[in-house]
C-alpha cells in the first residue's frame, strides 16, 4: 500500500493483532486519514464504536469540560454520572439497575457471574450456561469458553466448565440440550452474533427462548454489545422481538470511543450482586460517564435510530444491487444484518478485501473468514452509504474474478 513505508516499527508492543499497514492521525465524522494525508471513509467505526463517528461538534466541547473537571474517582464514593446514565439505560431498555464496567468483556464476565451466583443462590451446585455456536463473547478464560470458536480458544485450556453449547435458532435443539436439566441457570445469546460473521437470531426464536427461560426460570441474557446502542435502529436488536431480557451486557458504541461497558439487569436479576460480589476499579468513571450521557442525548436530539434504518436499508438494498449476479451464481451468499450492522458472506475466504478496500479508501473488516463486516458510524449518510457501496462492490467484483 501507498502508506506502509510511513507506518513504524513496533519493537516493544505485543504482537496480537495482525495490522493492516496503516496508522490513522485523525478523523472528521465519518471519515479518517493516515500519517501520510490519506483519506478513507470509515466503514468500521472503530469495531462499532465509534457511534458518532469523529470530532463531533457537540460531544468533543462536552468532554473537554468533564476532562477539567474530573477524568476519574473512585468507587467509595457517590458518582453522579452514574446514576444519571444508569436511569437512562433503564429507561431506554425497560429495565431497573446497571453496574458499570469498562469493556464488553467486562459486561459479559459480570453477566456471567450474575448467571453463576443466580444458581448458587437456588442451591445449584454446578451452575451451567446455554451458549451458542459461532458465539464470540471475549477473551478472558471464562468468555473465551462461552464463545463459540475453537480457533481463538486453541492453546488457551483447560477451559472454564459450565457451558452447554447449542446451534443457533433451533428452539428443538436447545429444549433437548436442556431437556431434565436442572443445573441450568441461564441462556447467553448475541441478537445478531459480530464476529461469528453477522448472524442474526429471529425473531421467532427469541421470542420462545424468553418463553422457555420464563417457564423454567432461567435468566435470559443478551450480548448488545456489538449490536445494541441503535447499531440495528433501535436501542437494543432484541427489542425488534418485543421481548426483554434479565440481563444485558453492552459497551462499544455507549461513549462513542472512550472505553465503558455496562450490564443493565431487570428485577430477576438486579439485585444479585451485593456488595464485595463485584467491582471494577475504572468502572463508572466520571469521563465515561459524561461521553455516555453526551452521547445518548445527541443520538435524541440527531434522531439517529431513524438515520439507521433509512441509510442501513439503503446500503444494504444498493449492496444486494450490486452484487445481484454474484450472488446469482453462488459466489455471494447472502447479505444480511440489519441497520448499520451488515455482513456480506463469500463462499471463500476474503480477508485480503481488508486491505484492497483500504487501498481504495475504505476501512471494512472481514469476520468468520468469509464475511465483509461493515459497522460504521450511525451518523452515515445515503451520500456516504453509497461511497461504502461503490467500492465493497467493486472490490468483490475483482476479488471474485481473479
Amino acid at each position: 500500500m501507498t502508506t506502509a513505508t510511513a507506518l513504524p516499527t513496533e519493537p516493544h508492543v505485543m504482537h496480537t493483532y495482525a495490522r493492516v499497514p496503516l496508522a490513522l492521525s485523525h478523523g472528521q465524522g465519518c471519515r479518517v486519514w493516515d500519517t501520510t494525508g490519506k483519506e478513507y471513509i470509515d466503514g468500521l467505526g472503530g469495531v462499532a464504536v465509534n457511534t458518532l463517528g469523529h470530532n463531533h461538534a457537540k460531544l468533543v466541547p462536552a468532554l473537554q469540560d468533564q476532562i477539567a473537571k474530573m477524568m476519574h474517582a473512585s468507587n467509595y464514593y457517590f458518582v453522579p454520572g452514574q446514576e444519571q446514565l444508569a436511569a437512562k439505560l433503564v429507561e431506554i431498555s425497560g429495565l431497573t439497575n446497571v453496574f458499570f464496567c469498562n469493556s464488553g468483556l467486562e459486561a459479559n464476565e459480570a453477566a456471567l457471574k450474575l448467571a453463576r451466583k443466580f444458581g448458587h443462590d437456588k442451591g445449584i451446585e454446578r451452575p451451567e450456561i446455554v451458549v451458542y455456536e459461532k458465539a464470540f463473547h471475549g477473551r478472558s478464560i471464562a468468555t473465551l469458553s462461552a464463545t463459540g470458536n475453537e480457533k481463538v480458544q486453541k492453546g488457551f485450556g483447560p477451559l472454564v466448565e459450565g457451558f452447554i453449547r447449542v446451534p443457533l435458532n433451533d428452539i428443538d435443539a436447545l429444549k433437548a440440550k436442556t431437556a431434565d436439566n436442572p443445573n441450568i441457570t441461564a441462556v447467553f445469546l448475541e441478537t445478531i452474533q459480530g464476529e461469528g460473521g453477522i448472524n442474526p437470531m429471529h425473531i421467532d426464536y427469541l421470542q420462545a427462548v424468553r418463553q422457555l427461560c420464563d417457564e423454567n426460570d432461567w435468566l435470559l441474557m443478551i450480548d448488545e454489545v456489538q449490536c445494541g446502542m441503535g447499531r440495528t435502529g433501535k436501542w437494543f436488536a432484541h427489542q425488534w422481538a418485543g421481548i426483554k431480557p434479565d440481563v444485558i451486557p453492552m459497551a462499544k458504541g455507549l461513549a462513542s470511543g472512550v472505553p465503558v461497558g455496562a450490564v443493565i439487569a431487570g428485577p430477576k436479576a438486579a439485585h444479585i450482586f451485593g456488595p464485595g460480589n463485584h467491582g471494577s476499579t475504572f468502572g463508572g468513571n466520571p469521563l465515561a460517564m459524561r461521553s455516555g450521557i453526551e452521547t445518548i442525548r445527541i443520538m435524541e436530539e440527531d434522531d439517529l435510530l431513524a438515520n439507521v434504518v433509512t441509510v442501513g436499508d439503503h446500503l444494504k438494498a444498493s449492496l444486494a444491487k450490486g452484487l445481484q449476479a454474484e450472488m446469482a451464481n453462488g459466489q455471494v451468499l447472502e447479505i444480511r444484518g440489519q441497520g448499520l450492522m451488515l455482513g456480506v458472506a463469500l463462499a471463500k475466504p476474503c480477508g485480503d478485501l481488508i486491505n484492497r478496500c483500504a487501498e481504495a479508501g475504505l476501512l471494512i473488516s472481514v469476520t468468520a473468514e468469509s464475511v465483509v463486516r461493515l459497522i460504521p458510524p450511525l451518523i452515515l449518510t445515503i451520500e456516504e452509504a453509497d461511497e461504502i457501496a461503490a467500492i465493497v462492490i467493486e472490490q468483490i467484483k475483482k476479488f471474485l474474478t481473479e
